[in-house]
């Protein structure tokens, strides 16, 4: 074994885990693993310490490296752990110098410090890093990191700094790298992907990096965005929707509720009434979308007729493909000091979203039977349409692109005749 990377939580952290593995042995580490950390919820940080432990019974020989958000925020904590040999901050995990360090400090005689987390508000600007070829069948590319806004039940801006943004023409030579290997789609992510280009010469926003994208790799085959922020989507992205095909008629939103008195205790930055209205232009725009969205239950102070309308806007937005997430208090955020919801009724509320969830995007199979649809396979098992809604199939290629008749629908997946590779 040399680096093996175990990574939790969002996409970018998957990104990071390709960069993370290419330093450290870059750099000479072996019999190495490195667990990437989330921390998004206190479930997401008590299932890595979990791993960390077994990881140490099963692999008694290895050294464990400890990075991502959670090692940003409780460094200390993980580092009191018996079972961990070094924690890295975020921004030292893709850092060479940084994973240089960390060999030095396990071939040291004399003790070294375990922790090797530096400032993440004092970074600014990102580093551009090229990777040529992905695991994934579908790639995905970092395009921002960082966030600017507080919202009260985030503790992810203390983990990933403040918002800075990969310049266009490293992110399009990224992206033609990938598309040279042989991937037929590009995921563009970021931590507020929507905030991209604030902090570049122009302000350029994302709609622009997405339009020169496709127009400087003509030949990339489908473009998709991961989450963004509704209130910041600019013109320019809003007209590539309607226009594109390229463009992959998906989106995932950051709306977190319905109720306007839950979204300002949330200090989000958009009202109910604007994310219907958004969310019945992009319908208006480009009819076939499919919109998913993040939703939390059970947010401080929220009462049933709050949740409710939460509840409502599933229906309301249009929405087919929720990740809901059960509230769950961050130390030092300012939700973490409000009058709290009763741990059991946040998980009856989450279960009956996500059954409202789940009843949506059956509708919403249903309506696909009969259509013709190309599936970029992501298993032996089961691959997404342009819309990502999921499709069993019956063996493939990752990464290839299969044109399928829709028969039917198991209640969680599309049921395809398969009929050629694009």
């Amino acid at each position: 074994m040399t680096v093996e990377v175990i990574t939790f939580g969002c996409r970018l952290n998957a990104v990071e885990a390709e960069i993370i593995k290419q330093a450290a042995e870059a750099e000479g580490l072996g019999e190495t693993i490195v667990v990437n950390t989330c921390a998004v919820t206190g479930e997401a940080v008590a299932q890595a310490r979990q791993r960390i432990r077994r990881l140490r019974r099963e692999r008694p020989d290895a050294r464990i490296v400890v990075t991502g958000c959670a090692a940003q925020t409780q460094g200390a904590e993980f580092a009191a752990m018996a079972e961990v040999d070094r924690v890295l901050g975020n921004a030292d995990k893709v850092a060479g110098n940084a994973w240089r360090a960390t060999r030095e400090a396990f071939a040291a005689v004399a003790p070294q410090p375990k922790i090797a987390v530096s400032d993440i508000m004092a970074v600014r600007g990102m580093v551009p890093h090229l990777v040529t070829a992905s695991r994934q069948p579908r790639a995905f590319v970092q395009v921002q990191n960082g966030c600017d806004h507080r919202c009260t039940f985030c503790i992810i801006p203390y983990g990933r700094g403040p918002s800075r943004s990969m310049p266009m023409g490293a992110v399009v030579d990224q992206v033609r790298a990938l598309v040279a290997t042989g991937h037929a789609e590009i995921v563009l992510t970021g931590v507020d992907l929507t905030s991209y280009g604030a902090d570049l010469p122009g302000a350029p926003r994302l709609g622009a990096l997405a339009r020169q994208i496709l127009r400087h790799v003509p030949e990339l085959s489908r473009l998709r965005l991961s989450s963004i922020d509704s209130i910041e989507a600019d013109h320019d992205l809003i007209d590539l929707v309607a226009t594109e095909s390229r463009l992959m008629p998906h989106l995932h939103l950051s709306l977190q509720a319905g109720d306007d008195l839950v979204l300002k205790r949330m200090k989000r930055r958009h009202s109910r009434a604007d994310a219907v209205t958004f969310c019945a232009q992009l319908r208006r725009l480009r009819p076939d979308i499919v919109l998913g969205a993040d939703l939390i239950a059970g947010f401080p102070t929220e009462t049933e007729a709050m949740f409710r309308r939460s509840l409502a806007l599933v229906d309301d937005c249009g929405l087919s493909l929720l990740h809901v997430f059960p509230y769950s208090p961050r130390p030092g955020t300012p939700a973490a000091r409000m009058p709290q919801v009763k741990s059991d009724v946040i998980r009856e509320r989450a279960a009956r979203l996500r059954a409202v969830g789940e009843r949506s995007l059956q509708h919403r199979l249903l309506a696909e039977v009969g259509a013709t649809r190309a599936v970029l396979v992501e298993n032996a098992r089961q691959g997404r349409t342009e819309h990502f809604l999921p499709v069993a199939l019956h063996g493939g290629t990752p990464g290839e692109v299969r044109n399928v008749t829709i028969v039917g629908q198991d209640g969680a997946r599309l049921v395809a005749n398969e009929t050629c590779i694009l």
